[in-house]
């Protein structure tokens, strides 16, 4: 058989084979990675992580909790993350759980639950390698740790590598000390002391200010202590009193103000504090440090120097004052020593015996009063010394006040006078001026007059001459002169006349103008053309 017809006939009979392996090879090609991606995906969201356990491996030791490597099966020490992860679920189980998460006002303190066994007589596991009570602290915030938190719900297996414990950090307030004590550190070298070396198990020198501190409270213990001011009375804890010198008994009340000093704090605490006054980490030692301290030495002090001076001196002021000085004095020197800082101790009252109370009281009182009444007359001295005093001020300031007010008025009344006399002269430069200028007035008034008369004068001569001169033309005869003036002054004012008769009343007034006066010369007639027209003064009636 050729080639070609192999071939052709070996296509023909393997043919089908072929073609089912290849779909079969893509149908695995596209099927596995599918199947990967939905069986071998691990989604772990947020503020979650994933727990892992090996399926397949080495076996675990007896001594093993959880799988010391990858290569080991069990559980794993470390966990997955927030995100996407791929495993093969042949070889892992997982589990996706919350993460650890610390609330905002506590600490979590880690307990391993895998390692090697702690030495005997410790309880801190201080290497990575044991098992047990972790020193470090977990802070608020979230934490990816295989651990199950306290109070929070379990899971459904087993699977957890650590447990954590919430705590309240420890908050040292204004005013206090925060004393601090290992418990878990390694013992000092001098055990039967107060207050050991850093570092050691015991009680530290070295206080604490005030903060927040998250601390382990399996590795350190604080304990509070108030250094504020504290006060109390001191006849709260039974009665006061002493025996005075002459067997008296004299009782006393008063308040003492203290506080515990701040560099001695851990000293204090560790003398004077009780069980019984331990509340959680707050040491209540005030109440020992007043039974303990504070009254014994009180007592003590009243007792001995009480018995120094007789009742009646209690009573008098100058032994009280004293008294009081000795008692803050000696108080502050014998608490000093102890830690205690005494601010104040104050005797408020003191009971003497009332036999002899009486009679030193009144007679306190009359000396009291003496003082009184004597003060009271100095006094009334005073305020009449003070009197006389505002009487002599009182005079003397009316008196400089007349003084400057005659000073005012003499100095107003010259100023007047000044102004006066300035302008009287001024007025009578005023009416000399104008004296001289009436006279000025006046002989220029008398010229314009004289000089105003005398040509009147030569008016009036002039006028006198022309007069004089017409006359003379109607022969000295004035009245003719002035007939014809007034004929002259009549005759424009006339355009035209009609009269009847020769007889009529209106022609009467120039009738006696026709006929001349006896021995006047009779003027010639005008010619007719030069007679002048009569006026027009319209139609006369009969």
């Amino acid at each position: 058989m050729d080639f070609p017809q192999a071939f052709s006939g070996g296509r023909r009979r393997g043919g089908p084979p072929i073609l089912a392996a290849i779909v079969i090879v893509g149908g695995l090609l596209v099927a596995i990675p599918a199947v990967v991606y939905t069986v071998c995906r691990i989604e772990v969201p947020s503020r979650s992580m994933a727990i892992l356990i090996k399926k397949t491996g080495k076996d675990l030791g007896n001594e093993d909790e959880i799988a010391p490597s990858i290569e080991y099966k069990g559980l794993q020490k470390e966990v997955l993350a927030e995100g996407r992860h791929f495993r093969n679920p042949w070889n892992w189980r997982w589990e996706v759980v919350p993460q650890v998460e610390i609330p905002q006002d506590k600490l979590g303190v880690r307990i391993r639950l895998y390692g090697d066994d702690l030495p005997y007589g410790h309880v801190i596991a201080w290497e990575e390698n044991q098992k047990g009570i972790v020193p470090d602290v977990l802070r608020p915030g979230r934490y990816a740790i295989n651990a199950l938190v306290e109070g929070h719900a379990r899971r459904t297996a087993d699977n957890y590598a650590e447990h954590v414990e919430l705590h309240d950090p420890v908050v040292i307030p204004a005013g206090f000390k925060g004393v601090v004590t290992n418990l878990s550190s390694p013992m000092p070298d001098d055990p039967n002391q107060l207050l050991v070396e850093a570092g050691k198990r015991g009680a530290q020198e070295q206080t604490l200010d005030e903060g927040t501190y998250y601390i382990n409270p399996y590795v350190t213990r604080i304990n509070l202590i108030d250094c504020r001011s504290q006060r109390f009375n001191l006849g709260v804890d039974g009665e006061m009193g002493f025996p005075s010198k002459d067997g008296f008994w004299v009782t006393l009340d008063g308040i003492i103000e203290f506080r515990v000093m701040p560099d001695k704090a851990a000293h204090v605490f560790v003398i004077y504090n009780e069980s019984a006054n331990d509340n959680g980490n707050d040491a209540r030692i005030e109440e020992e440090l007043i039974k303990k301290v504070i009254v014994p030495n009180a007592r003590a002090f009243c007792r001995l120097r009480g018995s120094d001076h007789s009742g009646k001196e209690f009573i008098s002021g100058d032994t009280r004052i004293k008294f009081q000085e000795d008692f803050q004095k000696e108080l502050e020197q014998t608490c000093e020593s102890q830690g205690i800082e005494i601010i104040q101790a104050l005797i408020t009252r003191i009971y003497p015996p009332q036999k002899i109370a009486e009679p030193v009281r009144e007679r306190q009182i009359a000396v009291q009063e003496e003082t009184q009444y004597e003060k009271q007359m100095q006094q009334q001295e005073s305020e009449q010394q003070l009197a006389i005093e505002r009487s002599m001020v009182e005079r003397k300031r009316k008196l400089v006040e007349a003084e400057r007010e005659v000073v005012k008025v003499v100095t107003e009344a010259e100023q007047k006078q000044e102004v006066a006399i300035i302008e009287a002269n001024q007025r009578l430069k005023v009416a000399e001026l104008e004296l001289q200028a009436a006279e000025d007035l006046a002989a220029a008034v008398t010229a314009r007059g004289k000089a105003d008369a005398d040509v009147i004068e030569f008016q009036n001569q002039a006028e006198a001459a022309g007069w004089k001169k017409a006359v003379s033309a109607f022969s000295g005869d004035g009245d003719q002169y002035a007939r014809w003036v007034m004929l002259k002054k009549l005759a424009p004012s006339f355009q035209q006349m009609m009269v009847n008769t020769a007889d009529s009343p209106l022609m009467d007034i120039f009738r006696q103008f026709s006929e001349p006066p006896a021995g006047a010369r009779v003027a010639q007639p005008l010619p007719p053309t030069a007679s002048a027209p009569l006026p027009d003064v319209g139609p006369v009636e009969p």
